[in-house]
């Protein structure tokens, strides 16, 4: 495993407002035993990230397969519960779909994996190939990040994710189990929900969203409007912006299409305040600040 990446000692939310580390390109498993192998032998994974295998995509694979083949080779390990047996890495989708298909033997790769390279092999096959739901994917860090002792840090250099791409999926476990269910299910996406992490009323905010097919857009601005009716004093500005300030906070607030407010202090010093509304707008101003874009 790689050693964890230094610490700004600016803190990590204010150092990603100023830049990420490069991102290694991700490891996937070339090398190996390249053999064919009775279907029979193979089973499941039991630290594969993917809990959902829908039926109709299935079957739909199992035709793909009747007509080309199993193109690519399913990645497996010797399996350490039966000797001469092997233990699915990645492409149980394809297993499946291939014994849907009639397959009675399949390519395979073989290799020597312990759990831990396992997990990891797994989760990037999965991520790149965009087969696991946001929920699946967030267990799947999750997992690596309890099991394995990583930083976060660690994990993006890993799976060659940025790091706000991953707090920002790991936040989506903090949501309650029905709502969790309902992005498994596809019935809201990721935006919808970071917006309702940590919110105690996320349930009945999450079936509204469905009810009424809000965008994400629509969920911050409700969301908002709640926080700002729940009652809290005005920040009070230290002195009263003059014209000039008062054009310069609009044109930089128009630039960057969020809230800007600027607090005046003694002299010609004062305070930039740039309100977000979620990790999306945070990535975003870090990236304008970098002088890019910001990295999902």
């Amino acid at each position: 495993m790689n050693s964890p990446l230094p610490k700004s000692r600016l803190g990590r939310g204010l150092a990603s407002l100023i830049g990420e580390p490069a991102i290694t390109n991700p490891r996937l498993p070339y090398e190996g035993e390249h053999k064919v192998v009775p279907i029979e032998l193979l089973r499941g994974g039991k630290l594969n990230p993917r809990k959902e295998f829908k039926e109709d995509e299935l079957m739909e694979l199992a035709e793909s397969i009747r007509q080309k083949g199993l193109v690519q080779p399913i990645l497996v390990r010797p399996d350490p519960q039966q000797a001469g047996n092997y233990e699915i890495v990645a492409g149980e989708r394809r297993w499946r779909a291939s014994q849907r298909a009639g397959l009675h033997q399949v390519p395979v790769i073989v290799r020597e994996l312990g759990d831990q390279d396992m997990l990891e092999l797994a989760i990037i096959e999965n991520v790149q190939r965009a087969d696991l739901n946001v929920i699946e994917e967030a267990a799947g860090y999750n997992e690596l990040i309890q099991r394995f002792n990583y930083t976060q840090e660690q994990l993006a250099d890993v799976i060659g994710k940025s790091r706000s791409h991953l707090a920002n999926t790991l936040r989506l476990l903090k949501l309650p189990d029905p709502v969790q269910g309902l992005l498994m299910a596809g019935k809201l996406t990721a935006g919808h929900a970071r917006a309702l992490v940590g919110r105690e009323d996320a349930e009945s905010l999450a079936f509204k969203i469905i009810d009424r097919n809000m965008t994400v857009r629509d969920v911050e601005a409700m969301v908002q409007k709640l926080d700002a009716n729940v009652g809290k004093p005005p920040v009070s500005r230290t002195r009263e912006n003059d014209a000039d300030t008062k054009a310069f906070e609009q044109a930089l607030a128009e630039l960057l299409g969020l809230k800007v407010e600027i607090k005046r202090g003694s002299g010609e010093s004062g305070v930039l305040m740039i309100k977000y509304g979620n990790y999306d707008q945070l990535d975003y101003i870090r990236g304008r600040l970098g002088g890019g874009t910001g990295s999902g």
